[in-house]
């Protein structure tokens, strides 16, 4: 029993830095092909990735008082998101073949932050609901960054599932801690609802409902 008290601590932390990293490489991916579709320089296609990447876990680790943030103090951030950014400005042409792919690689990094946010946030010891709403910030955090630097209006400000489905992820695992679940199953499970949530959302068009304008017409921002 002592020994498994002595590894759990670092088994969950072995598992944040490992989803934590897989997010920052495919926010870092969708970042630099938003980049490049929008015929950004490569410093600029760089920047865009490193935005994408580390924005929404810099601010969780503020928020939760990590500081200094992951993203700004281990270096494994910073050359996954340069590597991640090269990769795409080199082989950006058979990385869009393989479809939709800044939406792809956009829906995996939100679900894969999204329950790192909610593991990290209940590790700090927040409450459950406050650490599924930073799973959600985590998860939302970079998109917003990336659409940002390129002025376009961010996704989890239109009427698409994606707040919903980092939250959805996030609430997962928050539910798995308060049932004593295991850690890594509860884990991938929270990222698979949350990526499968924003996949069907993508490919069937769900939407949360929007405001109507005052001739009843709907707006919707374009993408």
């Amino acid at each position: 029993m002592p020994l498994t008290l002595r590894l759990e601590p670092q088994l969950t932390n072995d598992l944040l830095l490992a989803f934590d990293l897989a997010g920052a490489f495919v926010f870092a991916i969708s970042g630099a092909m938003l980049g490049v579709q929008r015929r950004l320089d490569l410093f600029g296609i760089l920047v865009l990735s490193f935005a994408a990447s580390s924005a929404g876990g810099i601010a969780r680790d503020l928020l939760i008082g990590a500081v200094p943030p992951a993203g700004i103090s281990d270096w494994r951030y910073l050359a996954v998101s340069l590597a991640a950014g090269g990769l795409a400005f080199a082989c950006y042409s058979p990385i869009a073949r393989l479809g939709k792919a800044i939406l792809i690689f956009d829906a995996a990094g939100l679900a894969l932050f999204a329950v790192a946010g909610a593991e990290k946030a209940l590790a700090h010891g927040l409450n459950p609901l406050m650490a599924a709403l930073l799973g959600m910030l985590t998860g939302i955090g970079g998109g917003i960054a990336r659409d940002l630097l390129v002025a376009r209006t961010p996704v989890v400000l239109q009427s698409d599932l994606y707040a919903s489905a980092a939250l959805a992820g996030a609430g997962l695992v928050v539910v798995g801690h308060l049932l004593n679940w295991p850690i890594i199953p509860t884990t991938i499970a929270g990222a698979a609802a949350c990526l499968g949530l924003r996949l069907m959302a993508i490919r069937y068009g769900w939407n949360l409902p929007i405001a109507r304008s005052a001739d009843g017409a709907d707006k919707r921002a374009a993408p």
